[in-house]
């Protein structure tokens, strides 16, 4: 039988300088059914002539405005699954460089089972390549999404067993084209943080699952358009993910979330405030209103439940 279709989705914004190694590195990926697609985001860096003359193979889909992590992704998501019936999108970032054998592992396992929506691998630093960023993520009772498997830690074989994830992130995963038209794509609502978070609750509510294999590997050079941390990031790390709770769980069950995202702001302020960082604390803020703001609008949370 021909093999499954994969597009290789990178999303691209100003990254020119970053898309020699993501392009380069997929391109020689021993799969034989794939092709990589660019989505040009509205960059002003002319992105898309640089890669139709450097590599005329690759597709770039090119968004005259930028729509956001989630909107871009979805651009391409609709042009891959929609017009062109791939069976699997590879949706990465583009500040990566990859393993030749990464769609090649990664679809050994969707394929494995049917209900499975995403599969990811190890995310290593780029800067420190055998130490990893993360193999997916811990299972939590409070903060529903815990923290990174692996993270730190040098790659000793000790996560080399395919299993279940309970969540992951989305550095680079395939997806099946099943889950989208079940549940439909990223939420727009959460236009950076969090998108694959709230992706997965939908999907687990469905009965998906999200997997992982050590056969796909992937350096990252973590948070280049964005920054690791900076205001703008801090705006979203504290709204999105609030809403997702909100979104997705009882008051009684995302309170303790709430509050301790609460006191957590409150001690953030006092630091940033003695180390002069007066535009992290006033976006942590605004993106916390903002939350709130939303459940709301939405009645997903109470005014009384606010202050409580």
């Amino acid at each position: 039988m021909p093999s499954k279709k994969v597009i290789v989705l990178i999303l691209s914004y100003n990254g020119k300088k970053l898309l020699d190694d993501s392009i380069s590195s997929y391109l020689q990926n021993n799969y034989d059914n794939f092709e990589v697609v660019i989505i040009d985001n509205g960059s002003t860096d002319q992105t898309k002539e640089y890669v139709e003359s450097k590599w005329p193979e690759v597709k770039v889909l090119r968004t005259e405005v930028n729509l956001k992590y989630s909107g871009g992704f979805n651009f391409g998501l609709e042009y891959a699954f929609g017009e062109q019936k791939a069976d699997y999108v590879l949706i990465t970032n583009n500040d990566v460089k990859v393993d030749s054998n990464i769609i090649k592992a990664t679809v050994e396992v969707a394929e494995s089972n049917t209900k499975v929506a995403f599969v990811t691998g190890k995310v290593y630093y780029y800067d420190d390549p055998e130490v990893f960023q993360t193999c997916g993520r811990e299972w939590e009772e409070k903060n529903w999404r815990g923290d990174d498997i692996g993270i730190g830690e040098k790659d000793k074989g000790q996560y080399d067993s395919v299993r279940e994830l309970p969540w992951c992130d989305d550095i680079f995963w395939l997806v099946n084209k099943d889950i989208y038209d079940k549940v439909g794509g990223y939420n727009t609502e959460f236009a950076f943080q969090a998108e694959d978070f709230e992706w997965q609750i939908r999907a687990k509510k469905e009965g998906y699952k999200i997997y992982y294999t050590p056969d796909a590997k992937l350096w990252h050079k973590e948070s280049v358009t964005i920054g690791k941390v900076s205001p703008f990031k801090m705006y979203y790390n504290f709204r999105n993910p609030l809403i997702a709770h909100m979104m997705h769980r009882e008051y009684k069950d995302f309170k303790h979330y709430y509050r301790d995202k609460r006191k957590y702001l409150f001690i953030l302020t006092i630091k940033t405030l003695f180390n002069f960082r007066i535009s992290y604390t006033l976006k942590s803020w605004q993106g916390f209103f903002s939350a709130l703001n939303w459940g709301l609008k939405n009645k997903r949370i109470k005014l009384v439940q606010i202050i409580k």
